[in-house]
């Protein structure tokens, strides 16, 4: 009887060491990129499962508030307002970055958040979508776990970027769209008060994604 209770436990110690160390050796999966075949994935950090907010006109063709390479539905209550550029200004630091301008800010404090889906636009340019991207996120300060992927959005080349800045005493999402057009790259940064107010804004952020197309 002894000795059957001591084969059982050695061989119960057995299986849960080999368990143990199933689960030690197991690869982990690299967050940094993702590629274009992995689009589509719902939860952290793209959240592509996020339906899209209703639509309530568009910006950037003729006769919307702000000209731009790209038009896109605008989510309901959102107001464009276009941006000149200005290099000569004191605060010209803070709508030029990494070689392109701010060219529109459409704020969502009408539908009752607090923050804005701004577009930047710059010349044209030899390099990729995401190299033109990092170059702009060079230029963000305080900012942590970037995660880049790379696809086509509206027919266009495109990298998108998702991450963390820190701001004051808390940390943020907020993420980037860069697409490149024949007038050159344009980009979609959604920010906002908070982590939870960028959430909040995605659906207008993922409107204006879906509905994306280089200007006729």
């Amino acid at each position: 009887m002894r000795t059957r209770l001591w084969v059982s436990a050695v061989l119960g110690m057995v299986l849960l060491a080999g368990c143990s160390g199933g689960n030690d050796t197991a690869p982990k999966p690299s967050t940094t990129t993702a590629a274009a075949s992995e689009v589509g994935q719902p939860g952290e950090p793209w959240r592509d499962d996020t339906k899209s907010a209703a639509a309530e006109g568009k910006v950037g063709g003729a006769g919307t508030p702000c000209a731009l390479p790209v038009t896109f539905d605008l989510a309901k209550a959102w107001k464009p307002k276009a941006v000149a550029a200005d290099t000569s200004s004191p605060l010209a630091g803070l709508t030029n970055q990494g070689g392109l301008s701010t060219r529109c800010e459409i704020d969502a404090k009408p539908a009752g958040n607090i923050g804005y889906l701004r577009v930047w636009a710059g010349a044209p340019a030899t390099d990729k979508p995401r190299q033109l991207l990092e170059k702009f996120l060079a230029g963000e300060k305080n900012i942590s776990g970037s995660q880049y992927r790379e696809a086509t959005v509206g027919g266009l080349p495109a990298a998108e970027v998702s991450y963390l800045k820190k701001s004051l005493d808390s940390t943020k999402k907020e993420r980037a769209l860069l697409v490149v057009t024949p007038a050159g790259p344009v980009l979609l940064h959604l920010g906002g008060l908070d982590s939870e107010e960028h959430d909040a804004m995605l659906p207008a952020y993922f409107l204006a994604k879906r509905s994306l197309s280089a200007t006729a």
